[in-house]
């Protein structure tokens, strides 16, 4: 077996509980995005600490010779022939969600206190949905998105894949080609599409179509070609509607309301939630959606020109989720923060995100909504500048391409 890239940022979230018989082990994320891998990386480091392998059983539903297991009834019998004595066993399951019903069987192995369980699936609303429901036990969830730019960089010195001469030519080059890590295995900018492409067929066909009804499809897809076009935008269920609405496409708020809640629970999009710093209340309506993997956009999109102001958003969103923090829009008055975010519980920072602060303007409309906000916490204005300028009132101005290559945090 080639040997796998390790992905650190989620190994590190999930190695304190590999011996843990008393929490499930929950992996998920949008198809491809590495959860095999993780489970794969995993059992290499169990088998590296001794664990001999009559103990690990590793079942994959979407592959031969399991992929015809689809009750709660031929999972338990499998499993069952797997365990050959009474020592501790580690199980391994993979697109658990293909199995309807499979909560009470994995709660039954669970209460039994002699198997560390670890599961993946591509769809939150079964395994965050039904598990929370039906799975009495603890459990923890990781959730793991395509790779950021650190891990893009990090991937390719692993797969001794010839990297550009400089950081910001490498940095343009995965905003266009995204961070699915099977798209590293392609040199050409079609085959790389196609691949995507197919991961968006396989989402829907597997996960979407079937299992949340989608009567009409044709509906469905004009839902995510909005979404997706609009990413990094305020976007309201009404302004949806009233689009559609003016282009004779008729669809009602609950159609509407139920597709973006598909899309997001497939892990396409991820909603931000508007706050509002002066009231702290988070504010209903309004919010933003940011993709995945920017190569949704560019899959869905012939002009390859980029708009840095939502693509630089969305990378940084995504790989601050990938770090634990908790992001919303700020709102204070009628201006907009592009971030808050936060980490654990006390630990606030306030984010701005720019290409460039080159005129008077563009400078006075970054900063203005720091000086409105009363607290203390951290302020960041993240650039794509070259050169970066000194900080000003306690502002710290950081390029955003050197802070993700080098893995750090706020």
């Amino acid at each position: 077996m080639d040997k796998l890239y390790k992905r650190e940022l989620y190994l590190n979230k999930i190695r304190g509980f590999y011996s843990d018989a008393e929490t499930i082990k929950v992996i998920t994320g949008i198809r491809r995005c590495g959860k095999s891998s993780l489970l794969e990386t995993i059992v290499e480091e169990l088998k590296e600490k001794g664990i001999e392998e009559k103990n690990i059983i590793e079942i994959n539903l979407d592959k031969r010779p399991y992929k015809n297991v689809k009750t709660p009834e031929q999972l338990d019998k499998l499993i069952a022939s797997l365990i050959t004595d009474n020592d501790f066993k580690y199980i391994f399951i993979d697109e658990i969600q293909n199995v309807i019903g499979f909560e009470e069987i994995i709660e039954s192995y669970r209460s039994e206190k002699n198997y560390s369980i670890f599961l993946t699936g591509s769809n939150s609303y079964l395994l965050s949905g039904e598990l929370v429901t039906k799975l009495t036990g603890r459990k923890i969830e990781i959730e793991m998105l395509p790779l950021n730019f650190y891990e893009y960089i990090d991937m390719k010195k692993f797969l001794n894949i010839q990297a550009k001469d400089s950081i910001y030519e490498e940095f343009e080059q995965y905003i266009r080609e995204g961070g699915f890590p099977g798209a590293l295995n392609y040199n050409n900018e079609q085959d790389r599409k196609l691949y995507v492409q197919n991961i968006l067929d396989d989402i829907f066909i597997k996960d979407i179509k079937v299992n949340q009804k989608i009567k009409n499809s044709e509906n469905f897809k004009n839902i995510q070609r909005y979404i997706i076009n609009n990413f990094g935008s305020m976007i309201s269920v009404s302004s949806i509607q009233k689009y559609y609405n003016s282009i004779n496409i008729g669809l009602d708020i609950r159609t509407i309301e139920k597709y973006i809640k598909v899309l997001s629970d497939a892990k396409i999009i991820y909603p931000c939630d508007t706050f509002d710093i002066k009231s702290k209340v988070t504010l209903s309506g309004e919010k933003k959606y940011y993709l995945a993997d920017l190569s949704i956009y560019f899959l869905y999109n012939t002009d390859n020109r980029i708009n840095y102001g939502p693509v630089l958003e969305n990378i940084l969103h995504n790989y601050l989720i990938s770090k634990s923090y908790s992001l919303s829009v700020g709102k204070i008055g009628k201006l907009e923060v592009d971030f808050i975010a936060r980490y654990q519980n006390d630990n606030y920072f306030y984010i701005q995100v720019s290409k460039n602060i080159d005129d008077d303007k563009t400078a006075e409309r970054e900063y203005r909504p720091f000086y409105d906000i009363k607290d203390m916490y951290p302020r960041y204005l993240f650039l794509l500048d070259l050169i970066i300028k000194d900080n000003i009132d306690g502002i710290k101005n950081v390029n955003i391409a050197k802070f993700i290559a080098n893995n750090q945090d706020l």
